[in-house]
């Protein structure tokens, strides 16, 4: 049983998180781009609103992971473990990351889509996009050390 669950959480987690992290590094560029004006506006006007829904939609189907996270370390029999601790708390920070910067970052970005570029909250919706690169990286950087965590397993009694 906990080698079919280990196998649907890590499933879950490169097909949920993956496309969060790819949406949320692409988004940034394609912004300025967008927000810039120019010929392709229309297209990349396009492609960010994909891109912060996929963000949104996958990030909701994303929470899976952790869920099913639980119930293996429940039936492996790790749950106090300090390395699966770590790992939760580290979890639970890419999901505040995600929640009170990139995604309301992102929406701002898609609402100046609508604006005049000569509007005030226009010109701000571009001077925000400078946090989102950094949001970006730091939301992936964390999943990427609870990745590590969850191989490397420090200190674990269950074994490499």
């Amino acid at each position: 049983m906990a080698k079919f669950l280990l196998s649907l959480h890590v499933l879950a987690s490169v097909l949920f998180v993956g496309p969060v992290a790819v949406a949320v590094s692409m988004f940034p560029r394609r912004a300025r781009a967008a927000l810039a004006g120019g010929p392709d506006r229309a297209a990349e006007a396009g492609t960010l609103r994909l891109l912060h829904r996929i963000t949104q939609v996958y990030a909701l189907l994303g929470m899976a992971v952790p869920v099913m996270g639980i119930g293996v370390a429940q039936v492996m029999d790790v749950l106090g473990q300090s390395w699966l601790i770590v790992s939760m708390v580290l979890t639970a920070l890419a999901a505040l990351s995600l929640l009170l910067f990139v995604l309301p970052g992102q929406q701002a970005a898609v609402d100046a889509l609508d604006l005049d570029a000569e509007a005030p909250e226009h010109g701000k919706a571009v001077q925000g996009l400078r946090l989102l690169p950094m949001t970006a990286g730091v939301f992936n950087l964390l999943w990427a050390v609870v990745v590590v965590l969850m191989i490397i397993r420090p200190g674990s009694t269950t074994g490499a």
